[in-house]
């Protein structure tokens, strides 16, 4: 099999995902663009060697719609050689998309590959794609589908975390992305997102309140009980965990992911792809893997994919220096680090998704940046990046320096 490297990873900020949020004005299509400017001029890339650009996008519709990274390459210039294909795999999708890279070029297929993800949650709501999942009862019933935040608050009674316990996790990621930021750790890695006439639109990750503290999230109140309680769902958990005398509402705003706009990309190579660049390697795609997992529980497919992931690579949890796991909500990490006794010095050392947002096909490729930097920057060897996902399931993908 051909090794596969990481020569290079960008993204831009996240706008809040609101009408009011600062990347709002800007279309999907050219979020996605910006960033595939800014690989090809950061790494001075022949776009029409280019095998095949990739990305995901969780709601594919409206002006995020008709294969966005075909669109994307036409905006920001590419050559008509530049393919482009969208996957969806929910909020894994933009992790998925560098591991589909990686798997084509492993295989001999391609070697020069660009990867990552879109959302913009402002101009494409949550779920504006549908879905039989949520929407058909022959599918749903069998799904135990609720809520994500209804099957957060599941995970934190059955493994008993408290109210305290997910907020002082949401405070700690504030203060781990506010102090990032101020340090300069992602300075090389972020893009500001300028108008048509070279004005920054945003520079910075939008929706991080540094200010938080435990006082200001114990005055929010659980934003899944009213579903839960009054929508039949928590009946639903309970009937998939008859362990479970009722849920405990834990979650809300202020422990839970963002939503925002973002967009971020991978590119990925084969040695030779590499030399054809003229770039040297930063890190390798090691091992990858996919799995299904408890539907009613649906949000700790980040520890089974863990556990079959290092299996299958022959490798264990010592091997690990440091691990993101998209901060879907607050319970999501707590019962990872739980379930793996990992200190959480060594888990989104620098914040996550609580802070800083979640645009779902973005993430992914976003959080593998952010690791890769953080490598580089404590001079450490190998991370492991993953993320819940929808439905019941979990991707993790194992990077290693060069």
């Amino acid at each position: 099999m051909t090794e596969v490297f990481i020569y290079d990873h960008v993204r831009t900020p996240r706008g809040r995902g609101k009408k009011d949020g600062a990347l709002h004005e800007v279309p999907s299509v050219r979020l996605a663009a910006k960033t595939l400017e800014a690989i090809r001029e950061r790494n001075g890339l022949d776009t029409g060697t280019v095998d095949d650009i990739i990305m995901g996008c969780v709601d594919p519709v409206m002006d995020a719609g008709a294969v966005i990274p075909k669109a994307a390459a036409f905006e920001a210039g590419y050559s008509a050689k530049a393919p482009g294909m969208q996957i969806s795999r929910f909020c894994a999708s933009g992790l998925d998309a560098v591991n589909f890279g990686a798997g084509k070029i492993a295989q001999g297929a391609d070697d020069i590959v660009i990867a990552g993800g879109v959302e913009s949650m402002s101009r494409v709501g949550l779920g504006m794609s549908g879905g039989a999942w949520f929407m058909d009862p022959s599918v749903n019933f069998p799904a135990y589908f609720m809520p994500q935040g209804v099957s957060a608050d599941l995970i934190a009674t059955k493994y008993g975390f408290s109210r305290t316990d997910v907020d002082a996790y949401a405070v700690e990621s504030q203060k781990r992305a506010a102090h990032a930021w101020e340090k300069g750790w992602f300075d090389k890695s972020v893009i500001p997102v300028k108008d048509q006439n070279g004005l920054t639109i945003l520079a910075k990750d939008e929706h991080m309140r540094p200010g938080t503290d435990m006082q200001a999230l114990a005055s929010l109140n659980p934003s899944f009980q009213m579903p839960g309680e009054m929508g039949g769902f928590e009946a639903v958990g309970i009937q998939a965990h008859p362990e479970i005398e009722r849920i405990n509402y834990v979650h809300h705003a202020g422990n839970s992911s963002g939503i925002v706009d973002g967009a971020s990309v991978v590119l990925l190579g084969s040695k030779a792809g590499g030399e054809s660049m003229g770039k040297k390697p930063r890190a390798r795609i090691k091992a990858f893997a996919n799995i299904g997992s408890d539907p009613a529980l649906m949000l700790t497919g980040p520890v089974d994919v863990t556990e079959k992931l290092l299996k299958r690579s022959g490798m264990s949890l010592a091997d690990i220096d440091l691990f993101e796991l998209n901060e879907a909500f607050a319970a999501v990490v707590l019962r990872y680090m739980q379930a793996f006794d990992i200190d959480h010095d060594r888990i989104n050392v620098n914040g996550g998704a609580i802070a800083m947002g979640h645009p779902l096909g973005a993430t992914g490729a976003m959080i593998l940046g952010t690791v890769l930097d953080e490598l580089e920057r404590r001079d450490l060897n190998t991370a492991l990046v993953t993320l819940c996902i929808g439905a019941g399931m979990g991707t993790a993908t194992v990077i290693e320096r060069v």
